[in-house]
């Protein structure tokens, strides 16, 4: 098994939400391990500590929020306009790249377009230096991560405008 076919291995994980799988042939075994179980269970004694703590917290904001309540009619007409745009999600968690290497050129810019197949960014992980590939065809309009940066799985890195 060469590294390529590592690397689309680690993305079929990723991509299936699968919290395990261990591969074994002959010549060598691979277990990889996603923290997707974790996360559920992580997430969950935060849910049960946090009311506990905001509600408190939450009657004390609530009275001064009416001045940032008016704000926040047009912050929501922008969310409703991004909801035909798609976003570029992250099949794993890693260090998010702009680039192959820091003496090249980015892989793509805002304005830039891009069609499945499309290399837009690199994700390691493990020290395996993973290509994520576009699915869709448009126009990048926003990159939502910086360089150089960890990502988490699943969260949005590129905002295309599929028309």
């Amino acid at each position: 098994m060469d590294i390529k076919e590592i690397q689309n291995l680690i993305k079929f994980v990723a991509r299936s939400g699968a919290a395990e799988v261990n591969l074994e042939t002959e010549d060598f075994k691979i277990n990889i391990k996603t923290d997707a179980a974790y996360k559920t269970e992580a997430q969950v004694p935060q849910m049960i500590s946090v009311p506990q703590v905001a509600q408190p917290q939450v009657a004390a904001p609530a009275a001064a929020a009416p001045a940032p309540a008016a704000a926040a009619p047009p912050a929501a007409a922008e969310s409703t306009d991004d909801s035909k745009y798609v976003t570029i999600n992250s099949p794993m968690i890693g260090t998010f790249y702009r680039r192959p290497s820091p003496d090249k050129d980015l892989f793509v810019n805002v304005g830039d377009e891009v069609g499945p197949g499309s290399v837009v960014c690199i994700i390691e992980a493990m020290k395996l230096f993973n290509e994520i590939e576009s699915e869709i065809s448009g126009t990048i309009l926003k990159i939502l991560v910086d360089d150089q940066v960890p990502v988490e799985y699943d969260q949005p890195l590129f905002l295309v405008d599929p028309s």
